[in-house]
């Protein structure tokens, strides 16, 4: 999983998100409106929606904007119901790949899925093929140039379970539950970080240690995350800084 996320963090960096800034706003919209739809528009009393309002505001999602999706799931205004779907399938060299979409059309959302999986060298799988792998888990991701027992000191009492070092960040891992309180601890005592999320956490990876391997998983990952209905693509897959540095140049 960690070669995933610096993965993204590159994209990131490339400018990539910028470029597909309008994809993503849809898409964080889309996750707000189900959470407030599912567990009620009070950010107080429904924690998933804190957490999506949460992360809609960090990708500068204007204010208004978030309401209205709210206002949406709510009934208060008109909108589209979407169901939440989760597919399972393998990326090349036998990497696990959970998709999670929100969808209007089942069989439509399906249909992409299977379809791009192909084409990519990929393959669907049976429900629950890969799922035990993955743990739902809020992850925290801090600059390097933090002190580590500052951060545990910060937010241990909070819920974190865990902290690893991945090179120039840290990555702090807590219950999914617990991730607002553990942003507010660490907010409270002036530690920065790069982001803060809820994601599906793997027990196992697979190392892809040459660059075929790298880019064949890559682009898999990558033909998913492009489409419309798919909110999330989580693998379990671990790329060597030295080669994630490789494909960047």
């Amino acid at each position: 999983m960690s070669g995933h996320s610096k993965w993204a963090t590159i994209k990131h960096k490339k400018g990539a998100a910028d470029k597909a800034r309008g994809k993503l706003f849809a898409k964080l919209i889309r996750q707000v409106e189900v959470a407030a739809r599912e567990g009620g528009g009070d950010t107080d009393m429904n924690p998933t929606l804190r957490t999506m309002y949460q992360k809609a505001r960090d990708a500068s999602v204007p204010l208004d904007t978030i309401e209205r999706a709210i206002k949406r799931g709510t009934g208060e205004l008109e909108g589209v119901t979407y169901e939440q779907i989760t597919y399972e399938g393998y990326a090349p060299n036998g990497v696990a790949v959970l998709i999670e979409v929100l969808t209007d059309n089942r069989n439509r959302t399906g249909g992409d899925v299977r379809s791009l999986l192909k084409k990519t060298g990929g393959s669907i799988a049976e429900p629950g093929a890969v799922a035990w792998q993955f743990e739902r888990k809020g992850v925290v991701v801090i600059p390097g140039s933090v002190a580590e027992d500052d951060i545990m000191l910060a937010a241990l009492d909070a819920g974190a379970e865990d902290i690893g070092d991945e090179g120039d960040t840290w990555r702090l891992t807590c219950a999914a539950s617990d991730l607002p309180a553990v942003r507010s601890a660490l907010e409270g005592a002036d530690i920065p970080f790069d982001s803060a999320d809820v994601t599906m956490v793997s027990s196992t990876t697979i190392p892809l240690e040459t660059p075929e391997a790298a880019k064949a998983v890559l682009k898999v990952i990558d033909a998913l995350e492009e489409n419309d209905d798919v909110q999330d693509v989580y693998a379990n897959f671990d790329i060597p800084d030295e080669l994630l540095q490789s494909l960047e140049a």
